[in-house]
This record gives C-alpha cells, structure tokens and sequence, in this order.
C-alpha cells in the first residue's frame, strides 16, 4: 500500500470519483451533486489521497476540505471529509482507516478543529467506520442537509482546555 497526496483533478483521483459516482447511483439513484472543485483540496486548507496498491494500481481515496460556519450548517474549523472510497475488489483491508488516519492527522496539523462528514443510510459500511472511529451524529449540514437519508458526523480534532464539555459544545448533537 502506498499513499499518495494528489490533487482532485489528477487522474486517477477522478478515476476513483467516477467509481464512487456509480456506486452512489446504485445506492441513492443519483451521484453526488455537493460542488467540488480541485483547489477545495489544496493545501494547506486541505488535502486529498489516493491509494496504490502494490502493482500501482489506485484502489482508494479520500480527501478534506476547510469550511467555515455558513448558512449550509457549518462551523468555524471544519473539516469536511470528502470522497472517501474504497474499490470493492479491496475492501476489507483496513484502507479507509489509514486515510481516514492521515487526513485527521493532516487536518489537525493545519490547525483545524473538527472533522465532520455527510453519508447517508444506504452506505451502512461507512457509518460502521466512522462511528467506530469516533465519530457522533450532530446536526444536519451541506447540500443534503434535509434529506431524510443524509447522516452527519463529527469528531473534535482538539482537547478541551477550559474544563468544559467541549464534545457538546463543539460537536452539536442533533
């Protein structure tokens, strides 16, 4: 396994949305229409990864992007997860949890404050990652913020120093 930085528009970063696209087809009957564009990744207000497995071959990616508190529900500090996929061919290898890994470490080295991200019902597996990972349900945010489907999380990528609770304050619980 290698882990490469790249840009959104590299290829076999597209390579790899078009794969999600389809699979969120399958899944929802339409892909992904968030707006996206390949400097949302650039660091240091993002990141993007692919995986190559052993021959070269990319098999997963993910990426983060900075927000900022705005009208579609975000806070100051986000980082949103974006993109996260895994080829069905090698699922099962623990790959999502090394990008999910390097993007919170990547994100919190660029000062942000929260990692969240948007998935929905019909992607169980991913709920199962981030869950186990740390994550917790808070408010709905981004483009699918009312559909009934859209599950949100959040992980807080700082301690708390003022002794408050700051997973209540900072997470926003729904």
């Amino acid at each position: 396994m290698n882990i490469r930085t790249v840009r959104y528009d590299h290829p076999d970063a597209r390579k790899l949305d078009g794969e999600v696209q389809v699979e969120y087809a399958e899944r929802y009957g339409e892909g992904d229409l968030t707006p996206m564009d390949a400097t949302h990744f650039d660091p240091p207000r993002g990141l993007y990864l692919v995986v190559y497995d052993t021959d070269g071959t990319p098999v997963a990616s993910g990426g983060w992007r900075s927000q900022e508190r705005s009208d579609e529900g975000y806070e100051d500090g986000d980082a949103e997860i974006k993109r996260m996929f895994v080829v069905r061919a090698a699922r099962g290898r623990g790959l999502a949890r090394h990008i999910l890994a390097a993007l919170e470490d990547s994100a919190r080295e660029a000062g942000r404050v929260r990692m969240v991200l948007e998935t929905g019902t019909q992607q169980p597996e991913a709920i199962g990652l981030y869950t186990s990972s740390g994550y917790a349900p808070v408010t709905k945010f981004g483009l699918y913020r009312f559909e009934e489907s859209s599950r949100c999380y959040a992980k807080l990528l700082t301690e708390a120093t003022d002794g408050t609770d700051a997973v209540d304050a900072t997470v926003r619980r729904p």
